[in-house]
This record gives structure tokens, C-alpha cells and sequence, in this order.
């Protein structure tokens, strides 16, 4: 218990303090706050230990600091990584029939979406569905159903629509 009171007090005196350092060190103050937090959460299970030290703050601010460095790295390296991949291929806009698809889920209860969504755009099973959901396979299959009858009459809706609108234009 005298363990973590102290660990506590260190905690809540040391913290802001190198959260601080960390942020001007990074530019982030994001990533300092979470170089800190990684860094007090190694010093807890070694608190006996880092405790006794003359400088505890020290031995933490030195892990915080590696921390921040080691996330530089990894973050410099995967950019280099994408560099040496080249540019990207354009990915072409959607077509009109994708749009249309999207904008009509966007109008169907969300279990009927998720449903629909997870069977034909997913490949998931009724029963797969049913288990992810917490749901009986009967109720999937009646979100299935009435989702799938209720796109089919917007999406009928889109295409009279954009009917009446080429034969005025």
C-alpha cells in the first residue's frame, strides 16, 4: 500500500512536468502524452526498485524520451517504406450505380444495413451474421429480407429518377 501511494504521489508531481519536456521535444503533444503514460506504466511494476533511486523522475523521463524516439523511428521508417513504393495508381471515382447503392443503404435501419451489408458485400453466413449480432438466424434473415426489399424500392425510385431527369435534359 506504501508503494502505491508513493508510486501516486510521484506520479501526479512527475508527470505534467515531463509531459512538458516530452512536447517540446516531439512537437506533439499527443505522442508526449502517450511517451509518459508508456513510460510511468514501465515504472510501476519496477517501483521498488526505480523508487529507491536518488533520481527516480530520471530514470522515467530516460525511458519517456527513448519511447518518443523509438515511435519517431518506426513512424520514419514506415514513410520511407512508402516512399520506395512509388505513387499509388488513381483509384477511379465510383460510378453511378455505386453512389446510388451507398445512398440507398444510408436510408435503411441500421440493422437491416448491417445485415445486408455483412451477407453480400461480406460473404458472411446467416448464422456467422446471427452470432456477431446476438441475434436469432430468424431475425437476420428478416433484416435480410426487409432490407433487401427496401433497396430494391429506392434503388427503383433512383433509376425513375434519373430517368425523368435524361429524358427532360
Amino acid at each position: 500500500m506504501a508503494d502505491e501511494e508513493s508510486f501516486a504521489e510521484f506520479y501526479r508531481g512527475a508527470y505534467p512536468g515531463l509531459v512538458i519536456e516530452l512536447y517540446a521535444y516531439t512537437g506533439d503533444l499527443g505522442e508526449a502524452q502517450e511517451a509518459a503514460q508508456e513510460a510511468f506504466a514501465r515504472a510501476w511494476p519496477r517501483w521498488d526498485k526505480v523508487g529507491s533511486y536518488d533520481r527516480p523522475r530520471a530514470w522515467v523521463a530516460r525511458v519517456g524520451y527513448r519511447l518518443a524516439v523509438s515511435r519517431w523511428r518506426k513512424a520514419r521508417n514506415a514513410l520511407a517504406h512508402l516512399w520506395r513504393q512509388g505513387p499509388q495508381p488513381d483509384a477511379a471515382p465510383p460510378d453511378v450505380v455505386s453512389v446510388a447503392l451507398v445512398d440507398a443503404l444510408r436510408l435503411i435501419p441500421e440493422k437491416q444495413r448491417r445485415a445486408v451489408v455483412l451477407h453480400h458485400m461480406g460473404g458472411y453466413s446467416v448464422a456467422e451474421i446471427a452470432a456477431m449480432s446476438g441475434a436469432a438466424e430468424g431475425t437476420v434473415k428478416s433484416w435480410l429480407s426487409r432490407g433487401r426489399h427496401r433497396l430494391a424500392e429506392l434503388l427503383a425510385d433512383e433509376t425513375d429518377e434519373t430517368k425523368e431527369t435524361s429524358r427532360n435534359a
